[in-house]
């Protein structure tokens, strides 16, 4: 495999491994700007989306995450991606931890912070790691403004990225959510796209508290120029006996 090629899988997956595992309140699944909530402890959810591209460019992304509390709740996930990039096939799994330290709000900021990690399946070296802290203001019940900033190594060329992301999302009914975000990383490389903005829209159809599926345009989504169709799914399993938190809040 040629550096170019290697470089734009890096990149790939560099987006990929910093997608967000998010409750039912967040954008979460394929989209990338992440929300400063997490689930409540107990819970778990699948999340799992495919992404082709107009130059043939794929991938496909398992996501299983649950939240567990050793000595604060911690939202924890461990992403595997099959990806094709300039028709090189790549195995990736990206492990990541996220906490919240201030809960969001109606006229005020949440606040949380996430880090973690990919490594080649096939060789199990290290391809990068990620730090971001995601911050949410609630405009109302069913609009906020997601606004994300972090740190990214890309360990094959050993380059430091700074990565940044803004977001919205509005439920407009009962059952559909629309969601539009831009997110990048600002940084030297010789591949001119792979610092370019990038962009998704899309909307979530939820019928009710387990399921949902969101289908997403994307723009240069890896950093590549090309145009990206994503159909994602949500599976979630709730702690027993409780009510879902976006039901007692209200909140999306």
């Amino acid at each position: 495999m040629g550096w170019a090629a290697r470089t734009g899988i890096t990149a790939a997956i560099a987006a990929l491994g910093a997608f967000a595992a998010q409750d039912a309140r967040a954008a979460n699944g394929a989209y990338a700007v992440d929300a400063a909530d997490i689930s409540e402890v107990g819970s778990c959810k699948v999340e799992s989306w495919m992404s082709t591209a107009s130059n043939t460019d794929f991938s496909a992304v398992a996501n299983p995450s649950c939240v567990v509390d050793p000595f604060r709740p911690i939202e924890l996930s461990l992403q595997t991606i099959r990806a094709r990039s300039d028709g090189d096939w790549s195995t990736t799994v990206a492990p990541k931890a996220k906490t919240n330290f201030i809960p969001t709000g109606i006229g005020r900021w949440g606040l949380s912070a996430y880090g973690g990690g990919s490594f080649d399946a096939a060789t199990g070296d290290a391809l990068s790691a990620f730090a971001v802290v995601p911050a949410t203001f609630r405009l109302s019940e069913t609009m906020r403004i997601n606004v994300n900033g972090g740190w990214l190594w890309d360990r094959t060329v050993d380059r430091h990225y700074l990565t940044y992301g803004i977001g919205f999302d509005w439920k407009f009914t009962d059952t559909l959510q629309w969601t539009i975000e831009a997110y990048g990383q600002a940084g030297a490389s010789e591949i001119a796209s792979a610092v370019q903005p990038r962009f998704q829209t899309g909307v979530r159809y939820r019928p009710n508290e387990i399921f949902s599926v969101d289908v997403i345009y994307g723009r240069n989504i890896t950093g590549e120029n090309a145009n990206w169709i994503t159909i994602g799914t949500t599976i979630r399993f709730p702690v027993h006996g409780s009510e879902p938190e976006h039901r007692r809040t209200g909140h999306l």
